[in-house]
């Protein structure tokens, strides 16, 4: 089995060179499941119905998210009907949402988790004994899991990756918009990346308006921040799974495209 995961889609330019770059790389790399993280793909903060089916209609099979999945109003609503958009599972109870969706892909099953970092994250449960205690129930269900680790701390995402390491399938870092090329295949056989970088424009800051993140630093006013224009990257990883949830192989994927 292989699957594509996509890094953070930011805005407008991250959906389009999605749309426009997808197809070229599913007959390139032809991944059973693409997964992507949509929590800024709404004007760069946040996600809508309009945009999530756009993502879907793009080609993506499961849409997962971060802290910024709450920034647009109407998503509370899209959350409970829409059950492929993952909110992370560590939130208190009663928060509205799916964090977990399986999905079918040829004779197997993929258990896709959401979960978000504590450090310099928000006050969330434990990520590390939230994933311990969702995992006694989806190994019953499948040995193929996909977590993507939505976290600012490196250290974090590292010891997450090695706590989980021979339960999880794959573990993805996002939240950062930079792409690491720390790629590898732990001992046990989980495949692994601090973070998978953006879908989106290249030369901003992190997908915004270059001007108006420096100002902000040099004056430390607030600030409305736009996605930013110009040149548009695609970062993901392409990992391959065998029969019994472990990886054999991944590469990442960085592409770029002008993008009018």
């Amino acid at each position: 089995m292989r699957i594509l995961i996509l890094g953070d889609v930011v805005g407008r330019p991250g959906r389009r060179i999605i749309k426009e770059l997808l197809p070229e790389i599913e007959r390139a790399h032809r991944p059973d499941l693409v997964i992507a993280n949509g929590e800024n793909a709404a004007g760069g903060f946040g996600l809508t119905k309009k945009v999530g089916e756009e993502i879907f209609a793009a080609g993506v099979d499961v849409i997962t998210s971060g802290n910024h999945i709450w920034d647009k109003k109407e998503v509370y609503t899209y959350l409970q009907e829409e059950k492929r958009v993952l909110r992370p599972a560590n939130y208190p109870p009663g928060v509205p949402g799916s964090y977990l969706h399986y999905i079918s892909v040829e004779t197997d099953t993929v258990a896709v988790l959401s979960l978000t970092g504590r450090v310099f994250m928000g006050d969330f449960d434990c990520p590390f004994r939230k994933f311990d205690q969702l995992y006694a129930e989806i190994s019953q269900q499948t040995p193929h899991i996909v977590v993507d680790f939505h976290a600012e701390a490196t250290s974090e995402k590292i010891a997450f990756a090695w706590h989980v390491d021979g339960r999880a399938s794959v573990v993805v870092g996002t939240h950062t918009h930079v792409a690491t090329a720390d790629e590898r295949v732990l001992d046990r056989g989980t495949a692994y990346i601090t973070d998978l970088g953006m879908c989106g424009p290249t030369d901003g800051v992190l997908g915004v308006e270059r001007q108006t993140v420096i100002q902000k630093f040099l004056t430390q006013l607030p600030a409305r921040f736009d996605v930013a224009s110009g040149p548009v990257g695609l970062n993901g990883l392409v990992v391959d799974i065998d029969r019994r949830g472990r990886a054999t192989d991944l590469f990442r994927l960085s592409l770029q495209k002008s993008i009018v």
